[in-house]
């Protein structure tokens, strides 16, 4: 993820950036909240007996990534927003919330970086006019090997395990599947319920470093992409 670059010395390493991507702004992503206190929840990605089944609605969900860039020669990159318009799955929907279940997928090379509208609602940290360039170095390399390998491994599962009541919703025990790994993160949920639909969602950090994947870093750490992201979702699941 770069910009675009002045003198020689700069061009040498725009092309690092391009081929390499995933650098960001001069801003450093929201501060991570403090961790919660561990409470102890039982676990199931069993469906409930007697739940009604809601399938996610693509056109209607949107997971958003964004991603910073940081160290000392920062300004030299952009801030990213990665999406998927291609949610899909199912959602587990009982009268207890509680005991609510989800599976969804996304294909990872559907993956999308920049879009324009994205930018723009994403706030002042995103400005718009990312070269096509970057745009197109980043999703390579977000699709690379060393990133999500989206050759091997097509597809990243997210499948519910918990639910329990937080202060403003609920939070939701995650497994992550990507690359064939298993992580789990805690996940707050906003649910909006009505007749045959449901629509849940949230926002939260979530470290590069917690799904197994490395941070990109070039020039000696001079210019990197913050271990820290933001993650944005919403969801809308109906019969």
């Amino acid at each position: 993820m770069s910009r675009a670059w002045r003198g020689g010395g700069s061009r040498v390493l725009l092309v690092g950036v391009v081929l390499w991507g995933l650098a960001g702004c001069q801003t450093s992503p929201p501060p991570a909240p403090a961790p919660a206190a561990a409470a102890a929840v039982q676990t199931s990605s069993a469906i409930p007996t007697g739940a009604q089944e809601l399938k996610v609605v693509a056109g209607e969900s949107l997971l958003q990534v964004l991603v910073y860039r940081g160290g000392a020669m920062a300004r030299l990159g952009h801030n990213h927003v990665i999406a998927s318009h291609q949610l899909t799955g199912s959602v587990y929907l009982t009268d207890d919330l509680v005991a609510t279940r989800f599976d969804i997928s996304f294909p990872v090379n559907g993956l999308t970086v920049d879009e324009p509208a994205l930018r723009e609602a994403a706030g002042p940290d995103f400005p718009p006019a990312v070269p096509q360039s970057a745009r197109e170095g980043t999703h390579a390399n977000l699709l690379s090997e060393p990133l999500l390998d989206g050759v091997r491994y097509p597809a990243i599962r997210l499948r519910a395990t918990a639910v329990k009541p937080a202060a403003n919703g609920f939070e939701a025990t995650v497994e992550v599947t990507l690359k064939d790994q298993v992580h789990v993160v805690t996940v707050p949920v906003a649910v909006q319920r009505s007749e045959g639909q449901l629509v849940a969602s949230g926002e939260f950090p979530l470290k590069q470093s917690e799904l197994g994947l490395k941070p990109f870093s070039i020039a000696m750490g001079a210019l990197v992409v913050l271990d820290q992201m933001q993650v944005r979702f919403r969801v809308t699941a109906r019969q």
